[in-house]
């Protein structure tokens, strides 16, 4: 496999961003009535005569079960024949986060006749939701139809094993992988001699005070970055914590890349820029679990950034891309040294993976599931340090393919902890 050219030097030079929540302000006048809502969308040619009034005439499921995969349906008419570029149905938590089910209908021609469209599965945590069917028109605005509660009720537990007195990592799950496993207590590291001293279980999402998510010094343009091969916009919007676990979410935006190609709203965590602005050193022991995307062109990784040093401070504790199904790459882009970690049984789409990274002055050791599985020998030397970075990246498809269709891409993440 061919590797990317390493992160250009950034140059903070960054656009205004508008998402969906801004539909409305980019479509001109709309009027909601009781069957439905009015859009002007931006058509073209025919469609340009016609404003359609789109009717939401069904909308499930109304209750779910919490871990339980459930996929939506919507049925939905118009008042004239027109093509959509997108209809889903969407999912607001109490906070205002867009929780949506995958698998939107791309290019989607509703009618006076009606369409229905039948959504990928997902889980959500146990609580009540906002449900909206949502459709967008070909300028690219979005349009929420009637919303509803979506209650989702607990699901029934069953017994956990009890603890044993050594601690190890959580181990990839045997259940069904679109439902998380539940956490276990940070009690220790595969690396002797190391407590821990930072960790982020992702029971909240700590903006500001641990995490920055809308730049990086590792970004071009400090929150987008082409020179990379990527189709990254970092949107703090596109990062949410419910159930314990972290979920980036990527979708296509409105914004365009600097090269012609449309951008896609995605989630980055960094400690850079962060009150805290914490930073992994020498000897450091740091690890993550994390659930592998199967999208098209998914591209998340945990890894380390010093724009400050001469080297940039970079260490990939894995990068992985989904048309690798079973492949994890590990990279030690200060002292060059890398590897490709096969292993069809812990390493597979949606499936959890615990991955962690020893960063010794001499060696660098990775370590897959509490099981060392590379040490390169070269190490960051004696007085390395870096920010954290934790993100789902989009290939633009020069080394890997880019994504395929507008269908939300998801990466979730347990914990980040950090062993000194």
């Amino acid at each position: 496999m061919q590797k990317p050219a390493r992160r250009a030097t950034p140059r903070h030079a960054r656009p205004s961003h508008r998402g969906r929540k801004a539909a409305f302000a980019a479509t001109g006048a709309l009027a909601i009535s009781g069957a439905g809502l009015l859009g002007v969308p931006a058509l073209t040619g025919a469609q340009a005569a016609t404003v359609p009034t789109v009717t939401q005439d069904k909308l499930a499921p109304a209750t779910m079960v919490a871990g339980k995969a459930t996929t939506a349906a919507l049925t939905v008419h118009s008042s004239a024949c027109f093509t959509a570029k997108t209809v889903g149905v969407g999912v607001r938590d109490a906070a205002g986060r867009n929780l949506d089910f995958p698998g939107s209908a791309s290019n989607a021609q509703i009618c006076p006749t009606g369409l229905s469209v039948t959504t990928g599965a997902r889980t959500l945590p146990a609580g009540t939701y906002t449900q909206f069917g949502f459709w967008q028109d070909l300028g690219g605005a979005w349009h929420n139809l009637p919303s509803r509660q979506l209650v989702v009720s607990g699901a029934t537990a069953t017994p956990s094993p009890t603890p044993t007195a050594t601690a190890t990592p959580k181990p990839t799950p045997t259940a069904t992988p679109s439902t998380p496993a539940p956490s276990t207590p940070a009690t220790g590291a595969p690396v002797a001699g190391k407590s821990l001293t930072w960790s982020d279980e992702f029971d909240n999402l700590a903006l500001g005070s641990r995490w920055t998510a809308d730049k990086s010094s590792s970004y071009h343009y400090g929150d987008h970055n082409p020179n990379d091969n990527k189709l990254d916009w970092l949107n703090k919007n596109n990062v949410a914590v419910s159930g314990g676990a972290a979920t980036f979410t990527a979708r296509p935006s409105s914004h365009t890349l600097e090269n012609g190609k449309q951008a896609w709203d995605t989630g980055l965590l960094t400690t850079e820029y962060s009150g805290e602005g914490f930073k992994v050193k020498t000897g450091d022991y740091v690890e993550t679990r994390v659930k592998l995307p199967a999208g098209t062109g998914a591209w998340p990784a945990l890894w380390t950034w010093n724009g400050t040093s001469g080297n940039h401070g970079e260490i990939d504790t894995f990068e992985y891309h989904s048309d690798n199904a079973n492949l994890l790459e590990l990279t030690n882009h200060v002292n060059a040294d890398h590897k490709y970690v096969t292993d069809a049984k812990a390493i597979a789409h949606d499936q959890w993976v615990t991955v962690g990274t020893q960063y010794g002055a001499n060696s660098v050791d990775w370590y897959i599931n509490g099981v060392k599985v590379f040490a390169d020998g070269k190490g960051v030397g004696a007085n390395w340090s870096a920010y954290l970075i934790l993100n789902l990246s989009l290939s633009a498809g020069q080394y890997h393919p880019a994504p395929q269709g507008t269908a939300p891409i998801t990466f979730a993440a347990d914990y980040v902890r950090v062993y000194r």
